[in-house]
């Protein structure tokens, strides 16, 4: 079967949009993202122009998203209504693709974020105040990784403090 290209593939984007969004529903992956941070930012470069933009970074690995006006009201929501974007933090949301979304009057479609907040759960990272615990339940990477983010460096002190204690 021949490779389809999407016609917006062209014009590589440093930030996300309905063409990668198109691309990880035909590859059939969730839309459910966290918000690590969204940055203020002054000068900075959209689609080939400057200008201010309030931009979300994901914990996922993902573009970041540069919020309209109606996606930033949304954040804002599930924020208790903080309007502050420094409070806008490891929030869980779920995209979707509007068709109906209008920029200077012409339908264009868009990202819109769902209205609903998933009950996406963000996994803390384990670290050496948790290793008696984890220790003393026998606990494996794997059981780990059910509840934490762990790195291979911090299992290796984990195995070692293991070792150590016995």
């Amino acid at each position: 079967m021949e490779a389809k290209h999407h016609y917006r593939a062209v014009a590589k984007s440093d930030h996300l949009g309905s063409a990668d969004l198109e691309d990880f529903i035909e590859q059939k992956k969730s839309l459910i993202f966290t918000i690590k941070e969204v940055k203020q930012e002054y000068g900075a470069s959209v689609a080939g122009k400057k200008g201010d933009f309030n931009i979300a970074y994901f914990v996922e690995n993902i573009k970041p998203l540069v919020l309209n006006s109606t996606n930033a009201k949304q954040i804002k929501s599930f924020c208790g209504g903080s309007p502050f974007v420094e409070d806008w933090k490891l929030v869980p949301i779920e995209l979707y693709l509007d068709a109906n979304v209008k920029m200077k009057g012409e339908v264009v479609g868009g990202i819109r974020i769902k209205p609903i907040q998933p009950k996406a759960k963000v996994k803390l990272s384990f670290t050496e105040s948790n290793f008696d615990k984890a220790k003393q339940a026998n606990a494996t990477k794997e059981q780990i990784e059910k509840s934490y983010k762990i790195t291979d460096e911090i299992y290796k002190k984990y195995l070692e403090y293991g070792k150590a204690t016995k």
